[in-house]
């Protein structure tokens, strides 16, 4: 991928090609924990390594280290806002209780929640 043969390029050289396309790379030091948390579990890296990139303004962070993961989260259950349900209410001819609890079952999915309440 990269000139340099196997063993690739050394670190100085890579560093000054990345600054000539404007990239800056700064190791971030003393870092203990990184939790990446998705909707049923966390990634928790512990004492990784993250090298942080600035490409013109745009930041991003490379993790390196082997993840933890942790079990099922709590999710929070959905809440309907008041535009969703008066849609509902509208176009299925249904109380804003009866809405409310089909968005909520559909997990404010309004087209499934409108053809539910008029089956």
């Amino acid at each position: 991928m990269f000139p340099g043969g196997r063993g690739g390029l050394n670190p100085q050289k890579m560093s000054k090609m990345m600054k000539q396309m404007g990239i800056d790379i700064d190791e971030l030091e003393d870092v203990e924990e990184v939790v990446i948390k998705q909707k049923n579990k966390e990634l928790v890296f512990n004492k990784p390594k993250v090298v942080k990139m600035d490409a013109k303004g745009q930041e991003m962070y490379q993790i390196v280290g082997e993840p933890e993961e942790t079990g099922e989260q709590i999710e929070e259950e959905y809440e309907p806002n008041e535009e969703d349900i008066s849609l509902v209410v509208e176009q299925a001819n249904s109380t804003e209780e009866e809405a409310k609890e089909e968005l909520k079952k559909t997990d404010g999915d309004i087209a499934k929640a409108i053809v539910n309440l008029k089956d």
